[in-house]
Parts: structure tokens; C-alpha cells; sequence
């Protein structure tokens, strides 16, 4: 079932809306004058869309994956010292 919300609705209860989606690691269209005029996606669900057309990014995305889930990142402190 694809999930939709109104731009008025999207307005008012943005929040909700960015809560849900990035759960469930879906996308919902957000329609205006009863037609779909965008779409609010999750990073991982947008990151896999963009893999489809590019296989060293996806490589790359799955890669970045496993190492966050097995704790291997960086501090920012790390990354860009102290500013």
C-alpha cells in the first residue's frame, strides 16, 4: 500500500511524518490538489535508490553500513580535530 499524506497535513504535523518515515525505512508521496507532487524518503531507502544506477556506490554504501553496525567510526574530534 503506498502511504500518503497532504501538503497542508505534511505542514502541520511535519515531526510525525519524519518520525514514521525514517522508522520504517520507507518513503511517503506528499500530495497536493489530489496528485502526487513529491515524495519524503528515508536516507537508507534514497541511498539504495541512487545504488541502483551506480555499483561502486553501492559497494561503498554497503561497506559504510557494515562498519557502523560493527562500531567502526569515527569521533568528529577524529575527523576534523578541534575547531
Amino acid at each position: 500500500m503506498i502511504k500518503a499524506v497532504t501538503a497542508s497535513t505534511l505542514r502541520n504535523h511535519i515531526a510525525d511524518v519524519l518520525k514514521d518515515v525514517s522508522q520504517k525505512k520507507d518513503y511517503m508521496l506528499v500530495i497536493r490538489n489530489n496528485r502526487p507532487v513529491s515524495a519524503i524518503v528515508n536516507l537508507d531507502f534514497f541511498e539504495d535508490l541512487l545504488a541502483v544506477s551506480s555499483r561502486p556506490y553501492l559497494e561503498s554504501i554497503r561497506k559504510a553500513r557494515e562498519d557502523y553496525k560493527k562500531g567502526r567510526t569515527y569521533s568528529h574530534v577524529e575527523v576534523f580535530g578541534k575547531i
